[in-house]
């Protein structure tokens, strides 16, 4: 590896929340909690089934704009 890769995968490593509690983490860890309650509590299995989605649509929405973010980084340091 060249410095200027090195420096590069440095950056965008410090780029990454070290704590990993993003705004999607913790709407992914609500819909969850929402749709135990839905399913179990108030036994409406449908919605609780529609809302079990939700976690993995906002977890992958989180991880494309995060590749996005750090795309762009990349490409603003080969300039």
């Amino acid at each position: 590896m060249s410095e200027t890769t090195e420096e590069t995968t440095t950056a965008a490593a410090d780029g990454i929340n070290a704590d990993g509690l993003t705004p999607a983490v913790l709407a992914s860890v609500g819909s969850v909690a929402l749709a135990l309650y839905f399913y179990y509590v108030r036994g409406d299995k449908q919605r609780g089934q529609f809302v079990g989605f939700w976690p993995v649509t906002i977890l992958g929405l989180a991880s494309y704009f995060k590749l996005e973010e750090i795309k762009q980084m990349l490409a603003e340091q080969d300039e």
